[in-house]
């Protein structure tokens, strides 16, 4: 029987790939004005190279492949990631920046383990539940596998530090046992465990309550910790309508911190408008919704939970950057997925992408 891929998220996924790369090349012209071009060179040479091209050939080769087939593996996928994902804690290997460390220092490219970690977390977990679906119920069978599992990944993340990084497993986590048919106190017990872990990020770590302080006073310091959401609304607002046009933000050059990072929707927000954002979180929706469509028909437990944890993890990033390019949430400084700058994250998104098209390739035709 002849296998077709699902056709609608197939076009969604492209046109996300190429409104990405058009918003990501204008944000990066600021780096031409900053520096006359040297960082420009690195950034596009990251993002097409390692980002676009190899994760546009794991995409290929992981939606041709059964994804049934690495289902065996996930323990070993997973045990890889977290120890790469240690590396960087390791001298001469690991490279900090701003404070973190999230690198491993590859000469003239650099890898961060951090999204490979995200990735096999959710495989692992959906293999798991995939395979204790009757007792997903009960204690040892769903809270358990997902406080070892993503519970791991998570210190890792925090020692690093990365706060979002951990906010944005946990919620993949948490959506995969839902779906898997975990019970409703066993969800209201993680909720009140991540709202008590985010209290004790806030008092142990500075800047998380400084982000939480400005989100609740967003105009009480606009040149200090409220700099970039003012610089923000600024560019987003200033784009009206239909925006100033491809390539014409005023705000990425000087005045934007992370123009082709944190800020990039601001970017676009100035360039495309209300009109063109709208656009954008239709896309990111539409993605939602056609995946989750996936997960729905998918053949088998492991294949549906697969696809429901990557559709969290790919638009759940994005929704958290949009929101906070907006002041709808605290800054919490995750990428805006095929936007933002990030070989690694391009590629590995991809390669997720690949696994939901595997998924779909496969899924249960609908009763006429």
């Amino acid at each position: 029987m002849k296998r077709t891929i699902d056709t609608p998220f197939l076009l969604v996924l492209c046109a996300l790939i190429v409104a990405g790369l058009l918003i990501f090349t204008s944000a990066a012209l600021s780096l031409l004005a900053a520096d006359g071009g040297a960082s420009f060179t690195s950034v596009a040479v990251s993002q097409l190279l390692l980002g676009l091209f190899l994760g546009g050939i794991a995409l290929v080769v992981l939606a041709r492949l059964d994804y049934r087939l690495l289902r065996p593996y996930t323990p070993y996928f997973f045990g890889v990631s977290v120890v790469l994902s240690l590396l960087v804690f390791v001298p001469h290997i690991g490279l900090s920046l701003k404070g973190a460390a999230r690198w491993i220092n590859l000469g003239p490219v650099s890898f961060q383990p951090e999204e490979l970690l995200k990735f096999a977390t959710i495989l692992f977990l959906a293999a798991i539940y995939g395979a204790r679906m009757r007792t997903v119920n009960t204690w040892r069978g769903g809270i358990v596998p997902l406080g070892l599992v993503a519970g791991s990944a998570m210190v890792i993340l925090l020692l690093q530090p990365d706060t979002a990084g951990v906010a944005i497993i946990g919620m993949a986590a948490v959506a995969v046992l839902f779906a898997a048919g975990g019970r409703i106190t066993h969800l209201l017990i993680l909720a009140l465990i991540g709202a008590a872990a985010i209290a004790g990020a806030a008092y142990e770590r500075p800047y998380v309550a400084q982000r939480i302080e400005t989100f609740f006073n967003q105009a009480g310091d606009p040149q200090g910790a409220g700099y970039q959401l003012q610089q923000s609304l600024i560019a987003v607002g200033s784009g009206g309508l239909t925006g100033r046009g491809f390539g014409q933000s005023l705000e990425k050059f000087s005045y934007l911190p992370e123009p082709i990072g944190d800020s990039v929707f601001a970017v676009a927000g100035e360039e495309f408008g209300f009109v063109g954002s709208v656009a954008l979180v239709l896309l990111y929706a539409l993605f939602a919704l056609l995946g989750l469509r996936i997960a729905a028909r998918a053949p088998d437990p492991f294949g549906g939970l697969l696809v429901v944890g990557l559709v969290a993890l790919i638009v759940g990033q994005s929704f958290f950057n949009i929101a906070s390019s907006l002041g709808l949430v605290p800054l919490v400084g995750v990428p805006l997925v095929f936007v933002s700058h990030g070989g690694t994250a391009l590629a590995i998104a991809l390669a997720e992408t690949g696994m939901i098209l595997s998924v779909s390739r496969r899924m249960k035709k609908q009763p006429s």
